[in-house]
Parts: structure tokens; sequence; C-alpha cells
């Protein structure tokens, strides 16, 4: 009598994101000549393999079982899907340039610390190079360019969770990029980047001999506030609907080409692309 249960489920992801994400894989099979019958899965099956990582985050062994190989090939399966999927992740200054002739009215600028289990690093001055002093875990800090709506455009590469978001966007080129752009497309982000605020338009700070702001500071604020908070929106549909961004266990180094993997994912699911027709960028 087996001891073990075996049941359906159902990846909750369009057909054609899974077909997509096999193209992909078939493409580099070919690429690199691997002949027919030498890989254990067929590029379907690695696609679902992946996207069970990205949505569920699906444990590793766990992975490894259903599909009847080592983890050792899951790691190498998935890996080489993350890479595949990050190289189609969209350029920022094509995505600016984009954003600048569609007419949008601003973009968002925010960061994310996505959390990781690895262990401590030894960083600058004997510093944890991993932890978040802000958050209180380890992580790696992500930044996110989005519209006006929250929709995320563009994810950058990782950088230590113990960097300041405004020391991210300046390793990045995130500043110099928006500085180019300014004119006709300006950008709002919280008091994190108030080192660019010549910029980057941020809330007015109360200085060390002001008794208060202005009525014209408050309001300021209170507008700045209201349009940017939108932009929360684009962490959030990032690390919900993808459960491996909510703690990453790989090499944390891996974190930027996941976070942007998932965002191409993102955009195929929802079958939304980049558009200057009628002057406004939206989605399929």
């Amino acid at each position: 009598m087996p001891t073990s249960v075996t049941y359906s489920a159902t990846l909750q992801v369009r057909r054609e994101t899974v077909l997509f994400l096999a193209a992909l894989l078939h493409a580099e099979r070919r690429r690199r000549g691997t002949r027919r019958g030498r890989r254990t899965l067929g590029c379907f099956a690695q696609a679902v393999l992946i996207l069970r990582w990205f949505l569920d985050a699906t444990r590793i062994r766990q992975l490894a079982i259903d599909h009847g190989i080592s983890r050792k090939t899951v790691y190498r399966y998935l890996h080489e899907g993350i890479d595949l999927l990050a190289a189609h992740a969209p350029d920022l200054r094509a995505v600016l340039d984009t954003a600048t002739r569609a007419g949008l009215t601003h973009v968002n600028l925010d960061g994310i610390v996505i959390a990781t289990d690895r262990v401590a690093t030894p960083g600058p001055n004997g510093a944890d190079l991993w932890w978040s002093g802000k958050h209180k875990h380890h992580g790696g800090n992500v930044q996110v360019i989005s519209a006006p709506d929250g929709w995320p455009l563009w994810v950058s590469d990782v950088r230590p969770g113990r960097e300041h978001d405004m020391t991210c966007a300046r390793r990045h080129g995130v500043i110099t990029a928006l500085a180019a752009v300014r004119a006709g497309l300006p950008a709002l982000a919280d008091l994190g980047y108030e080192g660019a605020a010549d910029v980057v338009r941020v809330p007015v700070k109360k200085k060390r001999h002001q008794c208060r702001l202005s009525d014209d500071q408050h309001t300021y604020n209170k507008l700045l506030r209201g349009l940017r908070g939108v932009g929360e929106r684009a962490n959030a549909l990032l690390t919900v609907t993808f459960k491996a961004l909510r703690r990453v266990s790989l090499d944390p180094w891996r974190i930027g080409k996941i976070a942007q993997a998932a965002l191409v994912l993102l955009h195929q699911e929802h079958n939304w692309t980049l558009s200057v027709s009628h002057n406004v960028i939206f989605g399929y």
C-alpha cells in the first residue's frame, strides 16, 4: 500500500505565459546546440517548473520530487529560466523615452528590500553587507520605476540591503537617466531620495530652525503623497503575484535578476506592452 498521496493542481497563470517561457527555453537550447532527448524535461515542463517556483515559491526539494529530477538539475533549470527572462527586461532609458513620448504626467521611483535568508556577509567597516537597518532583516535593495497608476515599468539590479535608496539609485544610473528627461517627465519619490531633490520631486522637509511648514508646503506635501502613494502598487504587484520575491533563498546577488524576470512575467501574463498610440501607455 503506497504511503504517498497524489493530487492534481492548477497553475494560476495563462497558458500563453507558459508557452512564452517555453519558447525562450527552446530557442536557448537550439542556440546551445542541445540534442533532442538530452534533457530530462522538455521545454514546456521546464517552464512549468520555473513558474511554480516564481508564483508559489515551491521548495526546490518538492520540485525535484514532482518532476522526477535531482535538486541539482532543478537549480540548473531554474537559473537558466531566470537568466533568459531577465535578459528580456526593459531598458531604463528606453522606458523613460517611451514614457516621455507617450505623454505620461510623471513616473514614480521607489525602492524595495527583498528579504533573503542567506547567512551574513561582512561588509565595509565590519558591517553586515545584506542587513537592512530600516527593515530589520537581511535583503537586497531593488529600485522600481512605475507609471502614474502604479504599474511597474522597470526594475533595477540588486544592491546590498545595507545601502540607502539614494545610494542604490545613483549606482544604477537612475538619477542620471531621470535628469535627462526631467523637463518632460517629472519623477516623484519619498524623502529617501532627498539628496536628488534637484532631479526628483520629494516632500518638503521641515528644517531644524523652522517652527512649522507653511500652508503651501503642507498642501504640496499632501498632493505629492496622494500621487506618489499610488506608486506603492508596483512593489505590491510584484511581491503579491510572485511569492518567490517575498523571501529569496538563492544567492542574494541573484535577487535583481529574479525581480527583473518577475517583471517580464508580469507584463507577459497581462499581455502588457509599452505603446505610444493615442499618447498613452496602456496594456492590451
